[in-house]
């Protein structure tokens, strides 16, 4: 059993309404998820109650589950789940407000991230007013609101780190994810000059978001085009400093996002930074409510729109996970509650 004392924010004995979530007690695989009655939060004065209509299923959901790397566990608990139930952003619909909240009313489209995870792949969430909340940009569903968040965030987490300008040439490796899809429209809103690397089936969509060139890694080796890069961005981290140093102009700079073979893109960005020349960035992700409002911006300004490829019911949560977790996926991947 769950011990839900534990968790005073979102659960109370005596509380009689329940709600369906996703949850799991232990670190491990999709096959371990399941679909349960848990209560519904309580609110605290300054917390806002969603019903939520939608999040996402990514890669920081994946690390959540699996507990992997060993190192999420400091973030996400130790030496088991902090939280029962699984996610890390939503969208939905203000459906009560505490006592003390001034910045929300009855009825709003909200959307919102946690990258240490968040008790969202539920049909409630109790948030704080003062947390990473917005107001959903006018246009956008409740699919797309809660697909800006993960991918997009860390994207602009990668940008904040180099110097771009019209004339920069940038490589983005995997520009069919979240990241990648994100970073390719970020990069666009700035000139920059890009070239994409993407599956078969998913070149006219690439080709859609803007990029000078799209190669399809199916079919050509992108280390070998023979070009060179200011920066090269691994959105997928399926490659390496070492694979892509030729590819970077003499002062260009890596950046992956993942920690690579034996972590080397934790310690990389020391040691090239000693010996100078072509260097390797690792960024940890910041600032996740100035991410949102930059996000929001350009939704609104037309310049920025996330990709989704499937959505899944809550009930089919092991499935989604499975999915997203073969690496596979195009995009975003939603949990669909609005149903």
């Amino acid at each position: 059993m769950v011990n839900i004392a534990k968790f005073p924010t979102y659960f109370d004995h005596n509380h009689s309404l329940n709600m369906k979530a996703a949850v799991r007690q232990q670190y491990g695989s999709p096959e371990q998820i399941q679909i349960k009655d848990m209560p519904k939060p309580i609110l605290r004065p300054n917390e806002v109650l969603i019903k939520v209509m939608a999040t996402t299923i990514n890669r920081t959901d994946c690390g959540v589950l699996s507990g992997l790397p060993y190192i999420f566990r400091f973030f996400v608990g130790w030496p088991k789940p902090r939280n029962p139930i699984l996610g890390t952003d939503f969208s939905g619909i203000v459906e009560e407000v505490g006592s003390k909240v001034t910045k929300f009313k009855l009825g709003d489209r909200v959307w919102g991230f946690e990258d240490e995870g968040l008790p969202s792949q539920a049909e409630y969430l109790a948030y704080g007013e003062d947390k990473n909340i917005l107001i959903i940009p006018e246009g956008l569903s409740f699919a797309e609101g809660a697909a800006c968040a993960e991918g997009a965030h860390y994207a602009l987490n990668f940008l904040k780190y180099v110097k771009l300008n019209p004339e920069s040439k940038v490589l983005v490796n995997g520009a069919t994810g979240g990241i990648g899809s994100a970073m390719v429209q970020f990069l666009k809103s700035q000139g920059v000059h890009v070239t994409a690397t993407a599956n078969t089936k998913n070149m006219d969509l690439i080709q859609s978001l803007g990029p000078e060139q799209v190669i399809d890694y199916e079919k050509e080796d992108f280390t070998k085009i023979g070009e060179t890069f200011d920066v090269i961005f691994d959105a997928v981290g399926k490659s390496t400093f070492g694979k892509c140093k030729a590819l970077l102009k003499e002062n260009g700079c890596y950046l992956s996002s993942e920690l690579g073979e034996g972590i080397e893109n934790l310690y990389l960005p020391l040691f090239t930074k000693i010996k100078g020349g072509k260097r390797v960035l690792f960024p940890l992700p910041s600032n996740i409510k100035g991410s949102m409002i930059s996000i929001q911006k350009m939704v609104t300004e037309g310049k920025f729109r996330p990709v989704i490829e499937k959505s899944f019911p809550l009930e089919h949560a092991a499935e989604a996970y499975s999915y997203v977790a073969s690496g596979k996926k195009t995009g975003n991947v939603v949990f669909d509650l609005a149903k």
